[in-house]
């Protein structure tokens, strides 16, 4: 499983400011209806039910929220930078920043946990991540995003 195969290059974006993780989700949701196709309603619950079991703000400003939907035929994700780093409730209590978020079918197996652990460990890489800060361009987020080696097997 390889980065591309889940982030196409119109699932990235770059945003100013929110106000609230609940708006976050309400733009995640957003651009996943544009580019997938999914129900921005459905996309923002499955989140924020999630989201209720415990944050998933991982530290050093970035998230990953993550949902199950039905639908889905594969794991999809929506990259977003977020210029003004967000309240997320982080284990680091952080402000959030980097935000990948990773939807999967209801029904899906390890694939859901094979691409969770992919975009971990890619966003672990501290020259990524100085990499996604440093630009605003979501054509060169997707490359650094999809071209950072994907070595070890998910």
């Amino acid at each position: 499983m390889e980065l591309s195969s889940i982030l196409r290059p119109d699932a990235v974006r770059v945003v100013g400011n929110l106000t609230s993780k609940k708006r976050l989700f309400q733009e995640l949701g957003e651009i996943a209806a544009t580019v997938h196709g999914l129900s921005v309603g459905d996309t923002v619950e499955a989140l924020l039910e999630r989201e209720s079991l415990g944050p998933t703000g991982v530290g050093k400003g970035i998230a990953l929220p993550h949902a199950r939907l039905s639908g889905l035929a594969e794991v999809v994700g929506v990259f977003m930078r977020v210029e003004k780093p967000l309240e997320f409730d982080a284990v680091d209590r952080q402000p959030v920043d980097l935000i990948f978020a990773l939807f999967a079918p209801s029904e899906t197996g390890v694939d859901h946990l094979k691409a969770l652990a992919l975009v971990s460990r890619t966003l672990r890489d501290p020259a990524i991540c100085t990499k996604l800060r440093a630009n605003i361009d979501p054509a060169t987020l997707h490359a650094v995003l999809t071209e950072a080696p994907a070595s070890e097997a998910a």
